[in-house]
């Protein structure tokens, strides 16, 4: 069987700043890979900004080839302005991800506070050091967008973990169901398979 690929690049989408945090699982017991700011001026042209990002991100893609990248969700903000410039990030951010080919998946802030500070409203410097302390950093990474960028990842690695938890229990309870069913038809045929199924045959039909 092969391995299962636990490295996940986290990314905190921006035009001025954009974070990139790569990590390796299990959930329980995360590492630090790498990571990593791209920085673009307010007076180059727009494409070039989104160009720098899109490069940057598919060469640490193809660096540390991760089994999937997770992008921290744009949301509504006051400041259009600023939404629109962190939306044009985001989308670069997905589009190199598929141009890669690498799973990718998006998770707002709240998911990613909730996750990983068990709080939805906590605020960056709590994120910071919760991130340093799963990381086992003697610091909170710098810039904050890092940081950001880190927890997005880390929160990837806690969900799939919790999914796959689930979907394990699920595929024990149809296994002991199965195996139920086919003790009951074993002893009692088709009656007593249904009433292992909670149903109650009508008429002896």
């Amino acid at each position: 069987m092969a391995a299962v690929n636990r490295t996940v690049i986290g990314i905190d989408p921006g035009l001025t700043r954009c974070g990139i945090g790569v990590v390796a699982g299990p959930a329980a017991q995360p590492r630090l890979i790498a990571h990593d700011c791209v920085r673009t001026g307010a007076d180059e042209p727009l494409e070039q900004r989104l160009l720098a990002i899109h490069d940057a991100l598919v060469a640490a893609i193809e660096e540390h080839q991760p089994g999937a990248v997770a992008v921290e969700r744009v949301l509504f903000s006051n400041n259009v302005r600023t939404a629109m410039a962190t939306g044009q990030a985001a989308g670069v951010a997905l589009l190199a991800a598929a141009r890669c080919s690498v799973e990718v998946t998006s998770y707002s802030p709240t998911e990613v506070k909730l996750t990983v500070a068990g709080a939805g409203g906590a605020d960056k410097d709590a994120v910071g050091r919760l991130v340093a302390a799963q990381l086992q950093l003697a610091e909170p990474p710098r810039p904050a967008d890092v940081a950001d960028a880190l927890a997005v990842a880390l929160t990837h690695l806690a969900r799939s973990r919790m999914a796959a938890v689930t979907a394990g229990a699920a595929a024990s309870d149809t296994l002991a169901a199965a195996r139920r069913e086919a003790a009951a038809g074993a002893r009692g045929g088709w009656e007593a398979v249904l009433a292992a199924r909670g149903y109650a045959p009508e008429g002896g039909r």
